[in-house]
């Protein structure tokens, strides 16, 4: 099923949802693994009220890395009832946190430039997450936000078994075509249309080589809408924002059950 949406009108529903999550018994701690001699520092977090095993969101952090607001990503998507495992691309886990847009640059460059090392560095924390005694390893959705929607991308193009992959302003780069032969997750592409650096011709050829495919995606375009939408700077990107959460809660409801 494919879906476009200009514009979405479930936002008094979501800002409802969100008011009453607050209430949710957060639990937050940092995993530590490795990838080769990489140290790296994942960001757990779950509504620690929740017993038994449950679904996860395996999340790829922005450019940026792992801030205080990837945390407070992850605190979001938690209180919706998930596990929700916040993997360590970079290093954190070793003290690299960039400080500038150059040195936010640098770090994702090693990644564009390096796939395969992408992959490895994004299974090393999916592996790691999977461990965890209570995440129901059939329901699992990765969600990336900016260069973590390109990673997340690129990680279940190579065949990873996850229900679903969530991309919230995805910095969206070239692949050959067919990379989307193996995917096996529905996607679910949440963008703003005046995105000018991966503007929505470049999201076109994600969707044309899906399409090609067959894979089952849908794509919402939220107007008036830059990149790097949910860290808001106006009410156009509060609403894109917010309706990004609900069409996924939706989406993930669907498939998982909550």
């Amino acid at each position: 099923m494919t879906k476009f949406r200009a514009f979405s009108t479930a936002l008094a529903a979501s800002f409802a949802f969100l008011a009453g999550a607050a209430q949710a018994e957060i639990k937050k701690q940092w995993v530590d693994y490795t990838h080769g001699d990489a140290k790296l520092k994942a960001y757990m977090v779950q509504d620690d009220a929740i017993a038994g095993k449950r679904p996860a969101i395996f999340m790829i952090h922005a450019r940026e890395g792992m801030t205080e607001t990837t945390q407070r990503h992850a605190e979001t998507w938690a209180k919706l009832g998930y596990v929700v495992f916040a993997a360590d691309i970079f290093g954190y886990g070793q003290g690299i946190l960039p400080k500038s847009v150059e040195e936010m640059s640098a770090q994702t460059t090693i990644y564009s430039k390096d796939r395969m090392l992408g992959r490895a560095r994004a299974m090393a924390g999916y592996d790691t997450m999977l461990k965890q005694p209570n995440i129901d390893a059939t329901k699992v959705a990765v969600l990336g936000f900016c260069f973590g929607g390109d990673l997340g991308t690129e990680f279940v193009s190579a065949g990873v078994p996850v229900a679903a992959n969530i991309t919230i302003h995805g910095s969206f780069r070239e692949r050959e075509a067919g990379w989307a032969k193996d995917v096996k997750s529905r996607f679910l592409i949440l963008h703003g249309a005046e995105d000018k650096g991966y503007p929505l011709t470049t999201v076109a050829k994600v969707v044309d080589e899906l399409r090609g495919q067959k894979k089952e995606f849908m794509l919402e375009v939220y107007s008036n809408t830059e990149h790097g939408f949910s860290s808001p700077k106006n009410k156009d990107e509060e609403r894109a924002y917010s309706t990004a959460i609900a069409t996924s809660q939706r989406a993930l409801k669907e498939m998982f059950g909550i």
